[in-house]
């Protein structure tokens, strides 16, 4: 735990971020905690999304799409309590929840982390006049917090949005493909020896890391991954 939390928690102690309540311990209920769904089993092993064939090695999805990232993984399945909460996260200004859903990313997904060698972490950034509009970036909290706790750096300027798009949730997979084009550019060049880790809330199609990790890899990456609080499916 970091001290700035230590002492916020005795000013401000942390809400859990299924109910909204105080918990007597930790970060997060334990009734609310049991109705979880992890994503630490049987999982795509190009994307993270959960499988129900547990003898399947890919989803429908990455057996048909060639996507630019290397690999991906995702703390949560994206149902339910958790897509309210990620909801909150995002738009209602809940930004404390980075918190418990970096712990989770750390605790759960670190191994993974650690043994692709991740050189520096990026946010996938919001347009500035949306991050103006909003006020923060939610993918930037959570890669914060990650990288303070496993020690990589974080480059939030990686990384920048330079067109304006429609939110995908508004839109059909297609449509999220087409709306991302070039939406992204490399703040820098990329050097050949760096593995970068894309960090974001949500994934859903698929469409903003492949848009995101296409920009890097023009920039010269040659290792590109994801790392998500959730995902669909």
């Amino acid at each position: 735990m970091l001290i700035r939390d230590r002492i916020l928690d005795l000013f401000y102690p942390p809400r859990c971020p299924i109910c909204g309540r105080i918990p007597d311990r930790g970060l997060i209920c334990r009734a609310c905690a049991d109705t979880l769904r992890y994503v630490d089993r049987q999982y795509c092993m190009k994307c993270g999304r959960p499988l129900e064939d547990g003898r399947a090695e890919y989803c429908g999805d990455c057996e048909k799409i060639r996507h630019a990232f290397d690999q991906g993984r995702s703390l949560l399945s994206y149902q339910g309590a958790v897509r309210q909460s990620l909801y909150r996260f995002k738009y209602a200004n809940c930004r404390e929840y980075a918190r418990f859903y970096a712990a989770g990313i750390c605790s759960r997904l670190g191994e993974f982390i650690q043994t692709r060698e991740i050189t520096v972490l990026a946010p996938v950034p919001l347009h500035p006049a949306r991050q103006k509009q909003r006020g923060y970036n939610q993918a930037a909290l959570l890669a914060e917090r990650i990288g303070a706790e496993l020690g990589i750096p974080v480059e939030d300027r990686l990384l920048t949005r330079i067109k304006s798009t429609v939110p995908q949730k508004q839109l059909s997979g297609c449509q999220r493909k087409s709306n991302l084009d070039r939406a992204f550019q490399a703040g820098r060049k990329i050097l050949p020896e760096e593995r970068i880790l894309l960090i974001d809330d949500i994934y859903t199609t698929g469409a903003t890391a492949n848009a995101a990790a296409a920009a890097l890899r023009q920039a010269g990456a040659r290792r590109v991954y994801v790392i998500t609080a959730a995902i669909g499916g």
